[in-house]
Formats: C-alpha cells, structure tokens, sequence
C-alpha cells in the first residue's frame, strides 16, 4: 500500500469539540470486492473475515474489517500487513477485487456528541436502536459519498474518498463544534 499523507484539518490539529472528537484513522489497505453469492464462502475463508450477508452489517476478525455494501459488494479494510489482493487471488472463487488503498480515507469520529457532529451533514438515523454498533452503510455525508461504520456506541469510522477528504472534515468539524453547544 502507498503512503499517501493527508492533508486536512486533521493532520493541522484541529480535533472538533469536547463532545465530539475527530481524528485521522491509521493507515489501512482497503478492497472494492464484488463476488457471487456462491463464492463469498470461499473469499471469506481466503480472507480470514466472514464476509456479511445481511444488509447494514460488518464483521471483523485477524485486523480486517468487511462492510456490506451491497448484495454482491463489499469493502474489505486491513489496518496490519494487508496481503488481501493476494489472499482474494488465491482464492478460487470468481470475483473482482480493486485496491482503492490510495483512494480512500478515514476520520474516526468519537465521544457523546459523534452521531450528533454526523447528523449535522448526514439524516441518516444514528440512534443505537436503529444503527446499533457494527452497523455500516453507504450515504452521504453532506455533498459527498461515504461510507459510514458505527465501532462502538459512540464512535463511528467515516470512510471517505480522499479527494473530498477537506471538505467532510470540515463539515464534521462544524457538527462537532455544534454538538458542544
């Protein structure tokens, strides 16, 4: 995976609010996966993360995190030594995998006000009751496509494409900044 470094707000310091805090996720190598139904046995196995088949779900397991996008598509994120284009390759199973490592970001986004600081650019409901912890999707976040896990009851990971990385840090850091109020 090449190091790309970041720079927004985050990387300068400014970390939102007491309620809630942003900060910049560690580097990861991440995977657009899209695969049959039949074969998402074999890549979970391949991969060392069982891939999750319900809707709005992410598992993890051995560093690697597997969102549900879709019904056939899936973002694979790895924060240790990665190897995951080669385990899906040697896999045995008909799919597609892209490494969009150099694509993507994350900003972590955490403490009481994090749903609050969110929903200042996102209507998508964040109440535990209706996206409970391991909860993903895809939505957006303002103008911009993200990707968004709930990691525990108040923190959530915001995967973002790294061309749009400046302005969601920005609008997160007015919902944090609001969420103090």
């Amino acid at each position: 995976m090449a190091e790309i470094a970041l720079r927004t707000p985050v990387a300068l310091g400014h970390h939102g609010s007491q309620n809630a805090m942003l900060s910049q996720a560690a580097p990861a190598t991440r995977i657009s996966l899209r695969v049959r139904s039949e074969d998402v046995s074999a890549l979970s196995s391949a991969l060392g993360v069982d891939l999750p088949v319900k809707p709005k779900t992410s598992t993890y397991a051995n560093g690697r995190t597997a969102l549900w996008l879709g019904p056939d598509e899936w973002l694979v994120i790895d924060e240790g030594e990665s190897g995951l284009m080669t385990a899906a390759a040697n896999s045995g199973a008909l799919h597609s995998a892209t490494d969009v490592s150099h694509r993507n970001t994350a900003i972590i986004v955490s403490g009481p006000g994090a749903a609050a600081a969110i929903n200042a650019g996102c209507a998508q409901d964040l109440s535990l009751d209706v996206f409970p912890v391991g909860a993903c999707s895809r939505t957006l976040l303002g103008k911009v496509e993200i990707v968004l896990l709930r990691t525990a009851e108040d923190a959530f990971r915001v995967e973002v494409w790294r061309s749009f990385s400046d302005y969601a840090f920005g609008l997160l850091a007015e919902g944090a900044r609001d969420a103090a109020l």
